[in-house]
């Protein structure tokens, strides 16, 4: 059983199991017993009250946009792995990968400075 897992967001799913009818409930003194029910073929706990079928379990998996992400993520990592190799090699793309660089941290400069002086929304 899982607990303390919402049913859902925005980079997990979580399907099946069954929150809102807990298997097993605190403080009874027989709670948690487990039997193996052969006339139903199923497993079942008892809560402190009755026993409770063990009807599903739950799932978990990653939404679409939380894999497309993790592809666009890995690709990034992917690239940027090939271009330091090729730079340790090859000085004509370590000094491309250092202009990019600085191309890089002078936009950056460029974004802060048009933010602090944006007089559109004065």
């Amino acid at each position: 059983m899982i607990k303390g897992i919402s049913q859902g967001g925005r980079y997990i799913t979580v399907t099946g199991g069954n929150p809102t009818n807990p298997y097993i409930s605190p403080g009874s003194q027989s709670a948690g017993m487990m039997r193996y029910n052969t006339n139903m073929n199923t497993v079942e706990v008892y809560d402190g009250h009755s026993w409770k079928e063990i009807e599903s379990y739950a799932g978990i998996s990653l939404t679409s946009e939380a894999e497309t992400l993790l592809d666009w993520a890995r690709k990034k990592r992917d690239e940027e792995l090939q271009y330091k190799s090729l730079a340790e090699s090859h000085p004509a793309v370590k000094i491309a990968m250092d202009n990019l660089e600085k191309a890089k941290l002078q936009l950056d400069a460029t974004i802060i400075l048009s933010k602090e002086h944006d007089t559109s929304t004065s």
